[in-house]
């Protein structure tokens, strides 16, 4: 089906979400015709964020606004969608788009399974009216469908399009880049020689990737690193569970701008906890890479403010390897918690593969390592 058809047939000129690459051919959309356009379109922190920021859109206009995001965003909308938007408490029509990720039957990463088993059913039990468009859909069934979820809408209900991969086309081609010069694959190769064989805990995407690759290509095992394969802004989190609990062994976490937005109060409990075995590396791209390069708004917020407001003790940006190289090995030796800042360029290798162990070997390989420390 053609992104501008599915816009027409939905008639709202308010979109607000979270990218997904299922979805790329409507992000590409919405970039081409507004960009960041608060009028007409906003990408949001996380799932949640966005679903309050169209409830507020609708309180102001009386209009119905459309949120997208990828199905693992589900369990963001959950709370909003019950406790806001729902017909027992304020009745607030929203359209939702959502990227089915680990449809059953199609093949996809392992953190998309159960999520995309469950994804249609999640929606029945908030109540939800869904319609699944693929690639056969026609744009009759959809103007049908449309026309009933009107109905929905107006009775202060929710609906949602459930989008199958490659169920979406648009030609435009939108192009997605920064000034910044380092390259992120180089970044990690150089976090890694400095932590040696202390843990790192990776976010999810391309970042955990090319960790794996780097640990391939220098002969490593793997039992070092945690990759953090689905849920997106906690990987800070997990590793300052596990810095709290190895209180003699320097931890390291490389996060990205796009998961530290989406869950940014994890930045102040690490803050107020101030584990001093902790290196908090966040790799800013300004961009959603992994789905498609569409922005963050990590370009114009200032990172290492938020983290020394949190109360991280020592926190830096850097964007030359002299630097990076320098603080690395600074928070090495440091006895007390620092962030570093990486400003970095979007793009990564063309042949980039995905890791060859499952999520439950990297588990076990990683717990193993951790219970020879202390």
């Amino acid at each position: 089906m053609r992104v501008e058809k599915l816009v027409e047939i939905i008639g709202s000129d308010f979109y607000t979400g979270v990218p997904d690459s299922q979805l790329k051919p409507l992000c590409n959309y919405l970039m081409h015709n507004y960009g960041i356009d608060p009028k007409h379109h906003i990408i949001a922190a996380n799932e949640g964020n966005c679903t309050a920021l169209a409830a507020g859109y609708h309180l102001a206009t009386g209009k119905v606004p459309v949120v997208y995001m990828q199905n693992s965003g589900e369990g963001n909308i959950i709370n909003p969608a019950a406790s806001l938007l729902n017909d027992k408490v304020y009745a607030i029509p929203v359209v939702f788009i959502v990227g089915w990720r680990g449809e059953p039957g199609i093949h996809d990463e392992p953190q998309h399974i159960y999520q995309g088993e469950v994804t249609v059913k999640l929606l029945e039990d908030m109540d939800i009216a869904a319609f699944i468009i693929g690639k056969d859909t026609a744009d009759d069934d959809v103007e049908q469908k449309m026309d009933e979820f009107k109905k929905i809408l107006a009775a202060g209900k929710d609906v949602a399009f459930v989008i199958r991969k490659g169920a979406l086309q648009y030609d435009e081609v939108v192009e997605y880049r920064n000034d910044n010069v380092m390259v992120r694959e180089e970044i990690i190769r150089h976090i890694v020689k400095t932590a040696g064989e202390d843990p790192i805990v990776s976010t999810t995407g391309k970042a955990s990737r090319e960790l794996f690759e780097i640990r391939c290509a220098n002969g490593q095992s793997h039992k070092y690193d945690f990759l953090t394969v689905g849920s997106m802004g906690h990987s800070s989190s997990i590793a300052l569970g596990v810095a709290i609990n190895k209180p003699n062994q320097r931890v390291w976490c490389i996060d990205g701008d796009g998961a530290v937005l989406m869950h940014m109060g994890s930045m102040a409990v690490i803050g107020a906890n101030r584990p001093k075995n902790l290196v908090h590396i966040v790799i800013n791209n300004g961009a959603h890479e992994t789905v498609g390069g569409m922005p963050t708004v990590a370009s114009d917020i200032d990172i290492v403010g938020i983290a020394r407001a949190c109360g991280y003790p020592n926190a830096v940006c850097v964007d030359c390897f002299e630097a990076l190289d320098r603080e690395l090995e600074c928070a090495k030796v440091r006895d007390e918690l620092s962030l570093i800042e990486v400003k970095c360029s979007i793009g990564a290798r063309d042949n980039l593969g995905r890791p060859t162990t499952t999520a439950l070997e990297n588990k076990r390989n990683f717990m193993n390592y951790l219970s020879t420390l202390k």
